[in-house]
C-alpha cells in the first residue's frame, strides 16, 4: 500500500472505531451482552469489509486507473450485497442481538463513508499529469 492509502484507511478506520464503540455502549445499556456481541459483530464485519475494499483499489491502482475505478464499483457493489445478506441472514440469530447487529453495520458504513470521502478531500493528489502528452500534439509542445 501507497502511503497515501494508508493515510486514507486510518481517516476512515478512526473515526468508524469510534462510531463503532458508541453504538457497542448503547447496545449494551438496551439490550445486555447480547447487543454488545450483535453491535461488536457489525462494527467487525464493515471493517473488515471496507479495509479489503481499500486493499483491492490499491492493488488495483498499480495496474492502471481504469482497473481501479473497476475494482473501486465492484467491491463496494460485494460489500454492500454481502452486508444486506448478512442482515437477512442473521435477522433471526439467538446468540447475539440482530437489531444491534443492523444499526451497527449502518452506522459504521456510515462513519466509513464519511471518513474515506474525508480523508480523500484531504489528501493532495494530482489528478493530472503534469508531464503528461497531450493527445493530437505529436509530441511537442
Amino acid at each position: 500500500m501507497q502511503a497515501n492509502d494508508v493515510r486514507l484507511l486510518k481517516g476512515a478506520a478512526i473515526p468508524t472505531l469510534l462510531v463503532g464503540l458508541v453504538v457497542v455502549l448503547v447496545a449494551t445499556l438496551f439490550a445486555g451482552v447480547k447487543g454488545a456481541l450483535g453491535a461488536a459483530i457489525g462494527l467487525l464485519v464493515v471493517c473488515a469489509f471496507f479495509s479489503l475494499g481499500i486493499v483491492a483499489v490499491s492493488y488495483a491502482s498499480r495496474v492502471s486507473p481504469m482497473m481501479m475505478m473497476t475494482a473501486a464499483v465492484l467491491s463496494y457493489a460485494v460489500k454492500i450485497i454481502i452486508i444486506m445478506a448478512l442482515l437477512k441472514t442473521f435477522e433471526d440469530a439467538t446468540a447475539f442481538e440482530p437489531k444491534a447487529f443492523g444499526w451497527a453495520a449502518i452506522a459504521c458504513t456510515l462513519a466509513w463513508t464519511v471518513g474515506e470521502m474525508r480523508g480523500f478531500m484531504k489528501l493532495r493528489m494530482l489528478y493530472v499529469d503534469p508531464d503528461g502528452e497531450l493527445p493530437g500534439r505529436g509530441g511537442s509542445r
